[in-house]
């Protein structure tokens, strides 16, 4: 059944996963960082201080979002490293019962996946974060063991490529959301809709985008008339305004703007858009060790999101003393390589 895509507009999910016992927890001392603290002022958003014991409850509550089905355990982007996210098998059985999934209250590693999708020559939405399909790390690292650049290649030859030697294949988007269970949300990233002339990571002027919308408007159209046929919650993401204005444009799915280099053209993007939540990087959160204070802007991008109602995730997040920190500092969802980070069912 096709959704009503002016129904489908709903709050950015919060964490439903299976938690933890709530209590302290301890970050263990780390050198490194706590070198990096020796000129910044850490005051978590609850006014404690450093030394403080964290919360754990904190982290239970972070909405966890599976970067590309948890990349640093499964293979890419691949509808088996969504089901481990899922935690469902391939056949959409529960991983822990081996009962058919549906079951809400059920525990799953993660709350959403979040998934890359760019089109074939065909015109088909395949899902894959690179423009080619072998060539990652100026050519070192072969993603899959086919050669060319995505949209310049057919569906049948990306479809049968191999990713990272796994005997996984690159899916359709209509395969991964074939194996998500209802419960589980899907982030959709639209990453590149077939061009090398797209804009990431900048707020565009009028021009601009009228130009930059008309190159996303037809792949865009292709991804949400793939989604409208599953019921799953879907959050919408891109490093482009163009790709942001244009999912707006069609439809009433939740948005969330990637940031790239510029917080406050990522913001801005958000303003425009009435993005649900904004998805900055883990350098660009201040009030923690990884916090870039390098860059031009002095703005606090926790803060400034939920002064704007918006909820923020953060990219990419790879261990759990980077996870309890963002929730220390009041951000509201990590994207992150591994499951159990907030110590959840891994």
């Amino acid at each position: 059944m096709t959704a009503n895509r002016s129904l489908r507009r709903r709050a950015f999910l919060v964490g439903t996963a299976g938690v933890a016992g709530a209590g302290l927890l301890w970050i263990a001392r780390d050198d490194e960082a706590e070198s990096r603290l020796d000129d910044k002022t850490v005051v978590r958003h609850d006014g404690t201080d450093l030394h403080t014991p964290f919360d754990r409850s904190s982290m239970s509550e972070l909405t966890v979002i599976a970067h590309r089905g948890f990349a640093g355990k499964n293979p890419e982007n691949t509808v088996a490293a969504v089901a481990a996210a899922a935690g469902v098998t391939e056949d959409g059985e529960d991983v822990d019962s081996g009962t058919s999934s549906g079951d809400s209250s059920a525990a799953r590693p993660a709350d959403l996946v979040e998934i890359d999708v760019v089109p074939t020559a065909d015109g088909d939405v395949v899902v894959f974060h690179d423009d080619r399909l072998a060539g990652r790390a100026g050519g070192l690292l072969g993603l899959t063991d086919a050669e060319g650049i995505v949209w310049e290649t057919d569906t049948e030859t990306v479809t049968n490529a191999e990713v990272l030697g796994s005997g996984e294949t690159v899916p359709l988007l209509r395969e991964v959301l074939e194996v998500l269970p209802p419960e589980v949300g899907l982030n959709v990233e639209l990453k590149n809709p077939g061009s090398a002339a797209i804009r990431p990571g900048e707020a565009l002027s009028s021009d601009d985008l009228d130009e930059q919308t008309a190159l996303w408007r037809p792949f865009v159209e292709r991804v949400l008339s793939v989604i409208d046929d599953h019921d799953n919650e879907v959050l919408v993401s891109s490093f482009c305004e163009a790709a942001i204005a244009t999912c707006h444009e069609l439809s009433s799915y939740p948005t969330a703007p990637i940031f790239g280099e510029s917080i406050d053209d990522g913001l801005e993007i958000a303003r425009r858009y009435d993005a649900d939540a904004v998805h900055p990087s883990i350098d660009s959160v201040r009030r923690t060790p990884f916090a870039d204070d390098s860059g031009p802007s002095d703005v606090d991008v926790v803060e400034a999101a939920h002064e704007d109602g918006r909820d923020v995730s953060v990219w990419t997040v790879t261990t759990w003393h980077e996870a309890a920190w963002l929730a220390s500092v009041g951000v509201d969802g990590i994207i992150a390589d591994y499951s159990g980070l907030t110590g959840r069912w891994p």
